[in-house]
């Protein structure tokens, strides 16, 4: 079981494609659950493995710009904070 400060850092730094769509309102939770499903179908039948991206246009459930925001965001260099002077 986790303790409360390594779930506070799992949700700030381990956000994934899925939860970030949602939160941005490009996609549903009922959505992200089908597309990871289907993801996971893919892999069992040994298909090539699709990104929930690729399976989210590919059902037009969302733009490429929503897409590349997602990216964007979810590789984005965490801001670190200002040095303190001495």
């Amino acid at each position: 079981m986790a303790n409360t400060s390594g779930r506070k850092l799992l949700a700030e730094y381990c956000r994934r494609f899925g939860q970030i769509a949602c939160e941005r309102g490009y996609v549903t939770p009922e959505q992200v659950k089908a597309g990871l499903a289907e993801q996971v179908d893919d892999d069992l039948a040994n298909r090539p493995h699709r990104l929930l991206g690729t399976i989210f246009f590919e059902k037009k459930w969302m733009t490429p710009k929503q897409i590349e925001t997602v990216l964007h965001e979810l590789f984005r260099e965490p801001e670190l904070p200002e040095p303190t002077k001495m």
